[in-house]
């Protein structure tokens, strides 16, 4: 918990119970890197977006966003910029919605993104 304006702390966490890392060896951590007020919950809830690190505190490798951001401050007189795409599935009486009662629906194709 975050109060009275303070910056969110570095975190450590179990890597082995997100498959990024093994059981023997599994320290990770979280540093955060941006904050911003919760729009949905309001008052003085914030949202934080770490980026996953080493516990020497160079970027795990399924650390991405430290690649991403290395060319974003490399190239920064170009004006970068970067978009992130959300997938999710909506599920009704336990099936994807839309997919039969039975088997499965035609080859994907037709339906993509609508």
């Amino acid at each position: 918990i975050v109060k009275g304006g303070k910056e969110p702390e570095i975190w450590g966490f179990d890597g082995s119970s997100t498959n990024q890392a093994p059981g023997s060896n599994s320290d990770c951590v979280l540093q955060p890197v941006f904050t911003c007020p919760d729009p949905l919950r309001g008052g003085d809830n914030v949202l934080v977006l770490c980026e996953v690190q080493l516990t020497d505190f160079t970027p795990h490798p399924t650390n991405t966003r430290a690649a991403a951001r290395a060319v974003a401050e490399k190239y920064a007189d170009m004006s970068p910029m970067f978009g992130i795409e959300q997938e999710y599935t909506f599920f009704q009486n336990g099936r994807p919605l839309g997919w039969p009662a039975a088997g499965y629906p035609e080859a994907q194709g037709p339906y993509y993104c609508g």
